[in-house]
């Protein structure tokens, strides 16, 4: 219940005033009433107020259907009290309120129509000749029925003809037509298509069937000439009726005119006929035939119904000419014939092109799928392979997708979702080839094809679906289709065409690994990389595990910028000594999709260039002893090189190297490092955290190692074998595919190190001593013969520490 605080005044109006209890809700929901107020020439006793004007008793009143009762009188104040349970009652026997209908600004519905649904001027030509192909479907239907129909008016067909003169266009067909009560309701009524009322009426009529081939839906379309047009004429005539009309509108306009046909020069046996009086800015572009062409080839070249447009051509002709007869002459001059090119403007086929998904597979030629490739795409080679299925159930959809015979030329499409090579259909009427991945995902962008469908969801302007469910569906069913090709070419006994399939889109499909894990399982036996077993030809992963032995559990790589760097890694030498294969990844995205694999047929992907590489058949007796004999060197190196590698340890890789730097299990590798390092917009930061750690393994075999193990122990403390250790960690750097922090640093160690090995090995005479006094030539001669060739390796400085 609600209370109320009525005060006693002396003002000429009195208002209620709420307690603090009272929200102003609640002060929303009390409706006015008279107990509330007094007229202001009323001058009566404050404490009988209006209440007691209306007879307010203790018990309570009932006041504008609410129940009101004073609950308690507080000096000269009463307190009203209004029952909730009262204003519910109320509010629950409101009267119901009246039903009205929307209404609309006609021209301004028109502008949103024209110049808000449709993205592209020309679009106004497509669908213009979908409304022309449903009149002539819809008398094709009727016939059936009523033979009387066709009629003699000629075949069913459709023409365009520009007037540059005149700055028209006109689409006729030789259709259905409309009488005056076709036109009021279908061109008169915005949003009422015709042809979804003929095909609601095939439905109810079982004897004729359900066909799908009719294009109209939304009865929006006819006004898309108003895009181009100012104004536009429609001259009709149906075949149930004895009269022709015409029905104008302007685009600015709210308002049409339909009035009868009466000139016989306009006069029509059976059709429509829209004629389109262009905008200025829209005369030059629209009005030339080969531009109409152009657009009729891109949008209607499948349309059911032959196309005419009215084009110039040309024709050589034979003529005679009198040549003039000269001075003196009395016999006239022979006639000759000569033959020359004259232009003349004819009606031309412009949809030849027949929709080969409409056909049963079995009856197509090969050749009939290239041709049909090349023509609706442009290009000049035939595919490498094709596919033709029709899907049924949620989504139907007819589809013939081929693969390309070469890739794009230009870098940029290359993995661009927006190539226009998928082309959507609506029963035979082109929709849209931009997609940006909704239909094929990235990696496939490179597959072209055309898509046709009877019921997909499209929004008013049929340039964009709207259903992400059937979308979802239809891009599954084309994913695999697209696959299974693929998978059929790998698997044909031609290996020729697969191998130009990988060479030009073999980066497509690694992309898949990175981007379809979806997929993983279809794509992995597509794979083709070299290896150490076969350097010169590609072999699949399934080669590669049928190669194993039966003890070997991973698949060996490693990851290098080329097939020679990769054959002449450190890390292969020991894989290579005991027989076991190493694919080798020489493309930027190798690495990045198989660790995206990780696993194929439980065999693990095992990089060769990190840490904790188990080859199995280890001599364990000899590891121990290694380590126990070289534990010191590690140690000793370790603090030598300080933070440059996380540790130093016994390397079970090596065979002919000294030394080798590997990656850390979760860090880059040496060839992701260099990747990275390259892009453009590299992070330094990022760089420095996800390099990871570096360790350095040492051959034990190895005699560098066996003379640093020695200088260890002899002389730890030597600025030589200090400058050896820095030596050969910079060098192994170089040949493990990092790249050094100072090369030019690295280059003065390397010049100093062969400064001491050369030095005077040749007898390299300085220039101090050619100043000196010579000596005689038979004491030269003697010390020449008395030269000793010294090896390399026997090759000692004076305070060289580990000469004995």
């Amino acid at each position: 219940s609600k209370h109320y605080l009525i005060h006693p005044t002396n003002q000429p109006t009195m208002a209620p005033v709420l307690s603090r209890s009272l929200t102003p809700s609640s002060l929303q929901s009390l409706p006015y009433s008279p107990l509330l107020s007094s007229k202001s020439n009323t001058s009566t006793n404050t404490n009988r107020l209006c209440l007691l004007k209306s007879g307010l008793k203790s018990s309570g009143l009932t006041c504008s259907g609410l129940k009101w009762k004073v609950d308690r009188r507080v000096g000269n104040s009463v307190v009203v009290r209004c029952e909730a349970s009262a204003v519910a009652e109320k509010e629950t026997s409101d009267a119901p309120g009246e039903t009205y209908e929307y209404q609309a600004e006609v021209s301004r519905l028109m502008n949103l129509i024209v110049h808000s649904l449709y993205s592209h001027k020309e679009i106004f030509l497509r669908e213009l000749v979908s409304n022309a192909s449903d009149a002539l479907d819809k008398l094709r239907f009727s016939s059936v029925t009523d033979p009387s129909l066709l009629g003699d008016a000629g075949d069913l067909e459709i023409r365009i003809k520009p007037d540059p003169e005149l700055g028209t266009i006109t689409i006729s067909d030789t259709g259905i037509g409309m009488t005056r009560e076709e036109l009021i309701d279908c061109l008169g009524t915005i949003a009422q298509s015709g042809t979804s009322k003929f095909l609601n009426a095939l439905k109810e009529n079982k004897d004729l069937g359900n066909d799908n081939s009719l294009i109209g839906q939304f009865g929006v379309g006819f006004y898309s000439a108003f895009l181009v047009a100012d104004k536009v004429r429609v001259s009709t005539k149906s075949p149930r009726s004895d009269k022709q009309y015409v029905w104008e509108a302007a685009a600015d306009s709210s308002s049409y005119v339909i009035k009868e046909e009466t000139d016989p020069a306009k006069q029509i046996s059976r059709g429509t006929e829209i004629t389109l009086y262009l905008k200025d800015d829209d005369k030059y572009e629209f009005t030339e035939p080969s531009r109409v062409q152009g657009l009729v080839k891109n949008y209607s070249q499948f349309v059911s119904f032959p196309i005419y447009t009215w084009q110039e051509k040309s024709r050589t002709v034979e003529v005679e000419e009198e040549e003039e007869p000269k001075e003196g002459e009395e016999t006239p001059p022979e006639k000759k014939k000569k033959t020359k090119t004259e232009k003349y403007w004819d009606w031309e086929l412009a949809n030849e092109t027949k929709p080969i998904w409409m056909r049963n597979p079995k009856e197509i030629e090969k050749d009939q799928y290239n041709e049909f490739y090349k023509k609706t795409f442009n290009e000049f080679l035939d595919p490498l392979a094709h596919t033709h299925f029709t899907t049924e159930g949620e989504v139907e959809f007819r589809s013939v997708i081929y693969i390309p015979g070469m890739a794009p030329m230009n870098n940029e499409d290359v993995v661009n979702p927006k190539t226009k090579n998928i082309r959507l259909y609506v029963k035979r009427v082109f929709i849209s080839d931009d997609f940006d991945g909704e239909l094929f995902p990235r990696y496939l962008s490179f597959v072209k094809g055309v898509v046709d469908s009877n019921d997909l969801p499209l929004n008013v302007s049929r340039e964009i679906l709207q259903e992400s469910r059937i979308v979802r569906i239809m891009r599954k069913r084309l994913v695999r289709k697209t696959f299974d090709m693929i998978q059929e070419l790998a698997d044909s006994e031609n290996k020729e065409d697969y191998r130009k399939f990988w060479e030009n889109f073999g980066k497509f499909v690694k992309l898949g690994c990175i981007e379809d894990t979806g997929n993983h399982k279809r794509i992995t036996p597509l794979l083709r990389f070299f290896s150490s077993k076969s350097e010169d030809e590609l072999i699949s992963l399934d080669e590669y595990i049928d190669n194993m032995d039966e003890k070997q559990n991973a698949i060996y790589y490693i990851a290098t910028d080329s097939l020679k760097s990769a054959k002449s890694a450190p890390f292969l030498e020991k894989l290579v000594q005991k027989d076991i294969e190493v694919l080798y990844l020489v493309e930027p995205i190798d690495e990045v999709a198989i660790q995206n694999l990780q696993t194929y047929k439980e065999k693990k992907f095992v990089d060769v260039s990190k840490e904790d590489l188990e080859l199995g058949d280890t001599d364990e007796a000899k590891e121990r002893e290694n380590q126990q004999e070289y534990v010191l060197l590690c140690d000793w190196m370790k603090q030598q090189l300080g933070d440059k590698v996380a540790k130093v340890q016994i390397s079970n890789r090596l065979s002919s190297s000294p030394c080798v730097l590997v990656s850390g299990k979760f860090g880059w590798s040496a060839n992701m490092e260099r990747l990275m390092r390259a892009q453009t917009l590299g992070d330094t930061s990022t760089l420095e955290f996800m390099r990871g750690r570096r360790i350095m393994e040492v051959n034990p075999d190895h005699p560098i190692i066996k003379d640093l193990n020695a200088a260890c122990k002899n002389a730890p403390d030597s600025t030589e074998a200090r400058r050896a250790v820095d030596l050969l960690y910079e060098t192994s750097l170089i040949s493990s595919g990092f790249t050094p922090d100072s090369p030019a640093e690295l280059g003065g160690k390397i010049y100093e190190m062969m400064a001491v090995a050369l030095g005077g090995r040749w007898g390299r005479v300085e220039e101090s001593e050619t100043a000196a006094p010579t000596e005689s030539t038979e004491e030269t001669t003697s010390e020449a013969a008395e030269t000793e060739v010294v090896e390399p390796s026997e090759v000692r400085t004076e305070d060289d520490p580990w000469s004995t």
